[in-house]
């Protein structure tokens, strides 16, 4: 039985390292100059795009307000917003990374979608997209 047990905890550990290095396995880097002049969200795939002149610089995996089935009501119904919006410094509803301290969670946190109605990625990523984007760029979130 002891050695049942020793084995069950040995496969539980192999597959929680295994999960760790899939959560946080780094993304390869986008050109210095790249510049994304358009972001595309669609809420349905689980997605956002990141957009240069047409052409697609990178497609990142999201998670979503823990409700975000249809439009969003009123502030507080946890709904990711749908439309047409600029990305700029301030505002309630963002795109960003993991909580303080959980980003070693890393793409995990894409298994659910957990936001208050925001838009969120990994720190890698967020990190990468404060680069390519600047203040006015256009954000078109879709269902």
């Amino acid at each position: 039985m002891q050695r049942i047990l020793t084995i069950s905890a040995g496969v539980i550990a192999a597959l929680l390292a295994v999960g760790a290095l899939w959560a946080n396995a780094p993304i390869s880097p986008l050109p210095p100059d790249a510049k994304a002049d358009l972001l595309v969200v669609n809420k349905g795939e689980r997605q956002l795009l990141a957009y240069s002149h047409g052409q697609l610089l990178r497609s990142y995996r999201v998670s979503l307000g823990r409700d975000p089935v249809g439009i969003k009501v009123r502030e507080g119904d946890r709904r990711t917003p749908e439309g047409n919006y600029l990305i700029d410094p301030g505002g309630e509803i963002m795109v960003h990374g993991i909580h303080n301290g959980l980003g070693w969670v890393g793409k995990a946190h894409r298994l659910m979608d957990w936001t208050v109605g925001c838009i969120a990625v990994t720190d890698p990523e967020i990190e990468e997209l404060y680069r390519i984007v600047t203040d006015g760029t256009r954000i078109e979130i879709r269902p």
